[in-house]
């Protein structure tokens, strides 16, 4: 992967037609230090977000060893890298022939459920293993994400008890899990999803080997400024102490966002201005879906080639290249009041999704990838230390 000090000499060199993708290792290695050195238990890096082998790599190399994984691809790719890390199988809806497969020939013994029937699917298809750790993922409230989680998975507090009986006669460890949401804006959510898992802890009288926080945890954004992410630990602590339990379980966690969005960015290039409606060389079906389905504003500056830009800033659409009306990002992007034709704009905050949700629909497609050295244009995390904070 070839490597600019800046996005800036990156433009300069390529004058690129086509989207660029940005990697920033060193904002990968900062939030992982941070996760590892605060959060109060494992973590597990959610690959849905990022599945980038340099971005992989980079985890690792930061002390990320183990991955939530979705399905047998993100298996694959993670054991070809190297086969000694450890995959949880977080999905709670998989396919036979996949649990068979991740049992057996990749050796995954950590498997979520939130039905009865994937629990006999589980037990059958590893023909009753006796060292499965199950997870039972129940539902919680996601009323603080941008992005509810809440609907597709999850059981519900009426039917978790008896799940969780039957799952814990079947399991060698029993986990509890849950989510909290996409972009979760409040750590409250945290204590309160905790509560649950005690409540039902009271209820069955059956202390979980392990607690999954989930993930959820918040990166920022010019209209999503989160609490510091040491706030959101602190709540966790606070609710994990509120259990009163005698001895507690193995708490890990499933971070994507807060740990690959400042990573990645998006150089684009203007096609056409059209007053304040921009037509841009990438959009919603490439690496900007996030700007267009959930309305994500990322931050953006434009780069300049040494012309005099304006101090005026203007608020602007986003419009892709493709033909359906569809590939539209409504913004706000704040830019110069001057920007035109061919100018080149670095979306930033795109670690997360940006890479993952590519199609090639219309032809439009761009896998140019390169590193770069320079700063994020936003970040949780502080330049010299390994604590939270926003610097714009």
């Amino acid at each position: 992967m070839k490597k600019f000090k800046t996005v800036y000499e990156l433009i300069n060199d390529l004058k690129p037609s086509d989207p660029v993708y940005c990697i920033r290792k060193n904002s990968i290695k900062k939030a992982s230090k941070f996760f590892v050195e605060k959060f109060p238990g494992k973590i597990l890096y959610a690959v849905k977000t990022n599945p980038n082998n340099e971005v992989i790599k980079t985890l690792i190399e930061s002390g990320i060893k183990n991955f939530d994984v979705a399905s047998i691809k993100e298996i694959q790719e993670i054991k070809k890298i190297d086969n000694s890390l450890q995959c949880s199988y977080m999905h709670t809806v998989k396919s036979r022939e996949a649990i068979k497969e991740a049992y057996f020939k990749f050796g995954i013994k950590a498997f979520s459920l939130d039905t009865k029937d994937e629990l006999v699917k589980i037990l059958e298809a590893t023909n009753h293993a006796k060292d499965l750790e199950l997870f039972v993922r129940i539902a919680v409230s996601n009323e603080h994400a941008e992005i509810d989680l809440s609907k597709k998975f999850g059981v519900n507090s009426g039917e978790a008890t008896g799940l969780i009986r039957l799952t814990n006669q079947y399991t060698k460890k029993l986990g509890l899990s849950f989510h909290v949401g996409s972009q979760c804006m409040h750590p409250i959510s945290y204590t309160k999803s905790i509560t649950e898992i005690g409540n039902l802890i009271r209820k069955t009288k059956i202390v979980p080997d392990i607690i999954n926080i989930g993930g959820g945890f918040p990166t920022i954004y010019p209209d999503l400024i989160p609490q510091s992410l040491d706030n959101y630990f602190e709540e966790i602590k606070k609710g994990l102490n509120n259990l009163k339990l005698t001895k507690l379980p193995e708490i890990i966690c499933e971070p994507g966002r807060a740990l690959v969005a400042e990573s990645g960015s998006t150089i684009v290039r203007v096609n056409l201005r059209k007053k304040q409606k921009l037509h841009i060389n990438d959009g919603t079906y490439g690496s900007l879906f996030d700007g267009g389905v959930p309305n994500i504003v990322y931050p953006s500056r434009l780069i300049t080639n040494g012309r005099m830009i304006s101090k005026k800033m203007t608020a602007y659409d986003f419009y892709g290249p493709t033909c359906d009306s569809m590939d539209y990002m409504k913004g706000p992007f704040l830019l110069p009041n001057n920007i035109k034709e061919n100018d080149y704009i670095e979306l930033g905050q795109l670690g997360a999704y940006g890479l993952t949700f590519r199609t090639q629909f219309n032809g439009f497609y761009s896998d140019k990838i390169f590193e770069v050295e320079d700063e994020p244009i936003m970040t949780m995390y502080d330049k010299d230390k390994s604590k939270s904070s926003l610097v714009a």
